[in-house]
C-alpha cells in the first residue's frame, strides 16, 4: 500500500466520523418538532413602551432564557391601543416558538369586554405557557378626605353622594376598575376622572381629585412624604413594601381582589413540547434569587403556573371583569 492509498483512507475515516460526532454536540430536538429548539433568535413581543412594568419583566425573563440556550432573546416593543397592536402580530406569528408574547391582564382579560372589535382572540389565538408575575394596587387618598380607613370612605362616600371622586390613568386599566369594582361591591358613589400617565397623581396630590387605585411603585413615595395616605391594597395578600397595610378584604370588604397580572403567551398551534419546554424555563428563571429580587424590587410578585392554570385564570379573569365593565357600561372605542 503506497502513500497515497494510505492518506486517502484516513481521510474517508475522519469523513464518516465527523458526523457522528456533530450530532452528539448538537441540540436535541423535541418530539413533535422538526429540529432542535431554539435554533435562531427569538422575538419577545410586549405591548408598550420600554421603561415600564412589562418592558422589565420581558427584559429580566428574555435575558435568562439568553443565556440559558445560548440564543439572542430580542424585546420588541409595540406599544398602542392597551396592547391590542403587540398582541395582534402576536397572533398572526408562525406558530414555531420563536415569537413569545407577553400578555396581560389588559389584552387577555379586559380588552375582549372594552373593545366592540379586537384584532385577535385572546383565547382561540393563543397558547399559554405560564403566568410570571402580577402586580396589586394601592388605595389612597388625599390628606384632606377625612378617612383614615376603607370603612370610613366608604361611609364619607354615602354621606355625599357623587361628590367625591377618583382618578385613573386610562379607560380600563386595572387603576380604573379596581375603582368600578370597589363601587359595585359597597354602592358608593364616586366620580370618575380619566387622565393619562402620571397626571393622575399629579392632580391627586395637588387635592383635584379625591382617592386612587394605583400602582404601588408610583405612588408609596407619596405615602412616604405624607402627601397622599394609603388605606389598603387591593391583592389577597399584603405587599412585601407595606406588611403594616392591610388588605381591602381585610379592611371589611370580603372578596374585592384586584391584580394586574403579566404571563408568557404564543401563538396558537405552537408544538406542546416547545410549550413544555418555555413553561419549564419560565419556571426555573423565576425561583432565581436574583430575578425575584429584581421583580421585588419594582412591586413585582413572580407567579408561575401551568399551561392549564394559565388558561383557568384567563378564563375567570375574564368573567370577571366582563360583568364589571358591563354593569358599569365601560367602552373604549
Amino acid at each position: 500500500m503506497n502513500a497515497r492509498t494510505i492518506c486517502l483512507l484516513a481521510t474517508l475515516a475522519c469523513s464518516v466520523g465527523a458526523p457522528g460526532a456533530a450530532a452528539a454536540q448538537a441540540p436535541r430536538a423535541a418530539a413533535g418538532t422538526t429540529g432542535p429548539y431554539p435554533e435562531k433568535p427569538i422575538r419577545f413581543l410586549i405591548g408598550f413602551p420600554p421603561g415600564g412594568g412589562s418592558d422589565i419583566l420581558a427584559r429580566a425573563i428574555g435575558q435568562k432564557l439568553a443565556e440559558r440556550w445560548g440564543q439572542q432573546v430580542v424585546v420588541d416593543n409595540r406599544p398602542g391601543a392597551a396592547g391590542n397592536i403587540a398582541a395582534e402580530i402576536a397572533a398572526r406569528s408562525a406558530p414555531d416558538g420563536y415569537p413569545l408574547y407577553l400578555g396581560t391582564s389588559g389584552s387577555h382579560a379586559i380588552n375582549v369586554s372594552l373593545y366592540r372589535k379586537l384584532g385577535y382572540d385572546p383565547e382561540k389565538d393563543f397558547a399559554p405557557v405560564s403566568l410570571v408575575a402580577s402586580a396589586q394596587n394601592i388605595l389612597v387618598v388625599h390628606p384632606s378626605v377625612a378617612a383614615q380607613s376603607v370603612a370610613q370612605l366608604v361611609a364619607l362616600a354615602k354621606q355625599r353622594p357623587g361628590q367625591l371622586s377618583y382618578a385613573s390613568t386610562g379607560i380600563g386599566t386595572s387603576v380604573h376598575l379596581a375603582a368600578e369594582l370597589f363601587k359595585r361591591m359597597t354602592g358608593a358613589d364616586i366620580a370618575h376622572v380619566p387622565y393619562k400617565g402620571p397626571a393622575a397623581v399629579i392632580d391627586l396630590i395637588s387635592g383635584q381629585v379625591h382617592l386612587l387605585f394605583g400602582r404601588i411603585a408610583v405612588v408609596l413615595p407619596h405615602v412616604k412624604t405624607g402627601r397622599l395616605r394609603a388605606l389598603a391594597v387591593t391583592g389577597a395578600k399584603r405587599s412585601m413594601l407595606l406588611p403594616d397595610l392591610p388588605t381591602v378584604t381585610e379592611s371589611g370588604l370580603p372578596g374585592f381582589e384586584v391584580s394586574a397580572w403579566f404571563g408568557v403567551l404564543v401563538p396558537a398551534g405552537t408544538p406542546g413540547p416547545i410549550v413544555t419546554k418555555l413553561n419549564a424555563e419560565i419556571i426555573s428563571i423565576l425561583k432565581d434569587r436574583g430575578i425575584r429580587e429584581r421583580l421585588a424590587a419594582d412591586d413585582f410578585e413572580p407567579v408561575s403556573s401551568t399551561p392549564q392554570q394559565f388558561a383557568s385564570h384567563i378564563r375567570a379573569e375574564t368573567e370577571k371583569w366582563a360583568k364589571v365593565i358591563r354593569q358599569a357600561g365601560i367602552r373604549a372605542d
